[in-house]
């Protein structure tokens, strides 16, 4: 038997916090620093809390002012980006950008915890499209602590982003996970356990020990006369439901009340 049904509406309040994005601007040249205040001062969400010169002003700063977001550079004599992250510890900004004219330390930025990399010079629609990712991030934190809206994948000297409602399912592999999204897959070193606690639960659902899938992406689940069941996915795949996680999908699917096979 094969039920059918209506894929759970995603649509999730965007609105932004009436308080304002509390941002700091890090970087030791005046007219970098010029530059992004300029920017900065166009978005009505955005306050400016101060502008430093050094990591070392910085690090002050930050403990001081506690901003949400902080645009920072790499490279600064005596103290650098990195330096201030580590010496912050958990005390760093929810949103971290990196603005640097070196595009070797990118990997680096994002395994520190940088929700974007600015590589100098960079025109308006690159910066436009940081802050957007800034604040989007910040707004998930506010809805829903410590759920961000993407997952960072760093394969072969590349980093993407991956939006969480992109991915179709989640297959493990060994000691990696596997983001299928559409006809391609990503590989990623990150337990199944570890994404679970990231995904959103009520779009993300674990089907198997092995297996997470999308929600929004289920055509249906089909029941044989033994009793097993299988996940459709709108992609054609079908995937095992195992026993522990069956009950789980069904009230999630609200299926409660399906009729017994």
């Amino acid at each position: 038997m094969e039920w059918k049904f209506q894929s759970p509406c995603p649509c999730r309040s965007s609105r932004l916090s009436a308080a304002k994005i509390r941002t700091l601007i890090v970087d030791d040249e005046p007219l970098a620093r010029s530059n992004l205040l300029v920017l900065l001062s166009r978005d009505p969400e955005i306050e400016i809390v101060g502008q430093c010169s050094s990591g070392i002003e910085a690090l002050d700063e930050i403990r001081k002012s506690k901003p949400d977001l902080i645009f920072l550079d790499v490279q600064m004599p005596e103290c650098d980006g990195f330096d201030v992250l580590e010496q912050l510890g958990e005390d760093q900004p929810r949103a971290i950008v990196f603005v640097t004219a070196y595009d070797q330390y990118a990997l680096r930025a994002f395994e520190a915890g940088a929700l974007d990399y600015l590589l100098k010079p960079f025109d308006n629609t690159r910066f436009d499209r940081a802050l957007k990712r800034a604040k989007q991030n910040l707004q998930g934190d506010r809805v829903s602590p410590h759920k961000s809206e993407c997952i960072i994948v760093k394969s072969a000297g590349h980093v993407l982003f991956l939006k969480h409602a992109e991915i179709d399912w989640i297959e493990a592999a060994d000691y990696y996970s596997c983001l299928h999204v559409g006809a391609k897959a990503h590989l990623m070193r990150r337990s199944m356990a570890e994404l679970e606690n990231e995904l959103d639960p009520s779009i993300f659902c674990r089907v198997h020990r092995s297996a997470i899938v999308n929600l929004n992406r289920v055509r249906g689940l089909q029941t044989g006369p033994e009793g097993e069941s299988e996940v459709l996915l709108q992609t054609g795949e079908r995937l095992r439901v195992s026993r522990r996680y069956r009950a789980q999908l069904q009230e999630r699917m609200g299926l409660r009340s399906a009729p017994a096979v």
